[in-house]
């Protein structure tokens, strides 16, 4: 069972030294990056651990920003690795996206492509499918704003993802690629896979509201 950030507080980090907590945080590290490339490593394979470990990523995440907090609290300068840098400044370009797509589906169920354009403080939605006609031709609203659209983008850290995932001894079965565009001078950004994904992939198709065959959910 985990718990929660002041409850690992209490346990874990109460009392310590700038050096100890410094430990811990490196443990913290060592252990997200390792369930990581777990989860990536075995993304087909069923999740039978409870907590799964992607719940027991999310809230090493947690403990590890409280940790980070009492170590800056007990006197310490905390100095980001390049790859919080960098997920860190992927999250901060996200204000200027104009455009999210995302692509996905196999050959024997079609694919879909979803794009999400920002419009002022609103988010266009636009589904197209390669099997099925398109109810309309008209591009809809989300029914989340901007912001909230941003803040979802960001809690998946898709700045720590990989380029391309593929599993090179699978022919058929999913292909999906994530699209960012952006105002100004971002570059944009391109991520794909074939039968591979990234550690929290699920996390995204909840949030974009698809479901395990690549069909949108009811609402």
């Amino acid at each position: 069972m985990m718990i929660s950030p002041e409850g690992y507080y209490e346990v874990s980090l109460k009392g310590k030294s700038k050096a100890e907590i410094l430990k811990e945080i490196r443990s913290l590290k060592r252990e997200i990056n390792q369930l990581k490339r777990y989860m990536e490593e075995h993304s087909l394979e069923p999740e039978e651990m409870f907590p799964t470990r992607l719940t027991r990523l999310k809230c090493n995440r947690e403990y590890l920003v409280r940790a980070i907090q009492a170590y800056v609290g007990a006197g310490g300068i905390y100095k980001p690795t390049k790859a919080e840098q960098k997920d860190q400044a992927f999250n901060e370009s996200l204000r200027d996206m104009k455009r999210f797509v995302f692509d996905y589906g196999g050959y024997f169920g079609g694919y879909e492509k979803r794009t999400y354009t920002v419009t002022g403080e609103k988010v266009l939605f636009d589904l197209e499918h390669s099997l099925y006609l398109k109810p309309s031709n008209l591009p809809i609203y989300e029914p989340f704003t901007k912001d909230e659209f941003i803040e979802g983008i960001a809690a998946l850290h898709i700045g720590e993802w990989k380029r391309s995932y593929v599993d090179p001894m699978i022919l058929d079965g999913t292909q999906w690629s994530v699209d960012i565009e952006y105002e100004g001078d971002h570059k944009s950004v391109h991520i794909d896979g074939s039968n591979a994904f990234p550690y929290n992939f699920d996390d995204l198709l909840e949030f974009l509201g698809v479901n395990e065959e690549g069909d949108e959910d009811e609402v």
